[in-house]
């Protein structure tokens, strides 16, 4: 099934805005949903809305077949060994949380280390920044090149035996570059150290297989894979997760509770307090079944082919700069054009129906890198075509040309 024929199960793409054929180029931020998400959502309000785990009547149980079967789901998609290495979360963010709360915070000391990239999201950066300031650890930067891209020479040279977690994205959303996680995986190992991923641009665009990987921890949400907001994964090996405290604290996760102390339910229940996130759980799971019948390597085969087409058409934009890698890029493209500012660009593309992405991306210290204060991005999906870069080109000529007019 190729990208026209999807639309069709995106409801929201048939509309104009502001008298042009809605350009939906914002992926990076958050997808669209399809019409099985919705209706797997709405099936569970209007059908079997109950709570999970609690109760013995016939609701509660199809409300937790359908929860836990959406982990499942998770479990196979991302080729976790069990369904017990899947503690859902509210996104990316929260999963990053709980490690840095319920492992760095708890276990690191003065002379241990941190190693990131200031190329991380903030979500991957300020958890670990307020980490080492709260345990006196040190956080270490791997050196990057002139691309933004992250050699594994510049990894063995930055980690070290002190090293006790690397943090790292596996496909960046600024430069749109993909890190080689299986190999840092195991420098990481061999000095000790745990790896966590952020995996929030990986997992809507690669098919990903966590025990190939080895990595310790993924994160994920479900918002930027055709599912719903609210809800996200963190998957951790079984004998790391036994190791992280869990975060929040009160009905669900509790095995045994006495006045002056309590014991938490085995994996991953220890880590979901609460009422769950249950229809977001049973959206999820149909993302990931819509995703599984596309094909998960024809997907990254499509916006491969997709971004490297409109790469050839904006560089035959004079002025227009593309940050990172030239070659093989994932899903996005993130530019400026002369000294047109980048919300000033956004906001002309918007009037002609094109929705981009304008601003620092929640990656302050990438910007400062890159000597600049923001940029606009351009993100790909399963569902976008050749022809809507056609008129985000146009869009951006015509763009340059207003701005050129104005300030002549």
């Amino acid at each position: 099934m190729n990208a026209k024929e999807l639309r069709k199960y995106f409801p929201i793409l048939h509309q104009e805005v502001n008298g042009h054929p809605l350009v939906y180029l914002d992926n990076g931020a958050t997808s669209q949903k399809p019409i099985p998400v919705m209706e797997a959502m709405d099936k569970y309000y209007k059908a079997y809305n109950s709570n999970v785990h609690r109760g013995v009547h016939t609701l509660g149980n199809m409300a937790t077949d359908a929860y836990e079967g959406a982990r499942e789901k998770v479990r196979a998609f991302i080729n976790a060994r069990e369904a017990a290495e899947v503690v859902f979360t509210r996104g990316t963010t929260s999963a990053i949380n709980t490690v840095a709360y319920g492992y760095a915070r708890a276990v690191l000391k003065p002379g241990d280390e941190i190693v990131t990239t200031i190329v991380e999201h903030h979500a991957n950066f300020i958890p670990w920044q307020q980490a080492a300031k709260a345990t006196g650890a040190t956080f270490k930067f791997i050196p990057l090149q002139e691309d933004g891209t992250v050699t594994l020479d510049a990894v063995r040279e930055t980690v070290t035996d002190n090293t006790k977690l690397v943090a790292i994205h596996h496909i960046s959303n600024v430069l749109g570059d993909t890190t080689p996680i299986k190999e840092i995986a195991k420098i990481a190992h061999e000095h000790g150290a745990l790896l966590l991923v952020d995996g929030a641009q990986g997992a809507p665009h690669k098919k990903i297989n966590v025990q190939d990987l080895d990595c310790d921890f993924y994160a994920f949400s479900a918002h930027k894979m055709a599912g719903p907001t609210g809800i996200g994964v963190l998957y951790g090996k079984r004998e790391v997760l036994e190791r992280v405290e869990p975060m929040e604290f009160g009905g669900e996760m509790i095995d045994f509770v006495e006045l002056y102390d309590s014991t938490w339910k085995e994996l991953p229940w220890k880590f979901e307090g609460g009422t769950p996130i249950i229809a977001g759980a049973i959206g999820l799971g149909a993302a990931i079944d819509f995703l599984n019948e596309i094909g998960m390597d024809n997907i990254e085969r499509h916006e491969k082919q997709l971004v490297k087409y409109a790469m050839e058409q904006m560089r035959e934009i004079e002025g227009l700069t593309i940050y990172g890698p030239q070659q093989d890029r994932s899903s996005l493209i993130t530019f400026n054009l002369d000294t047109v500012h980048p919300h000033d660009l956004a906001t002309v593309l918007d009037s002609y129906g094109i929705a981009v992405r304008a601003g620092h991306h929640c990656a302050q210290p990438l910007m400062r890198w890159l000597n600049c204060t923001a940029t606009a991005r351009a993100s790909f999906y399963v569902y976008n075509t050749e022809e809507e870069v056609d008129v985000l080109v146009e869009g951006l000529k015509k763009t340059k040309e207003y701005f050129g007019n104005v300030f002549s």
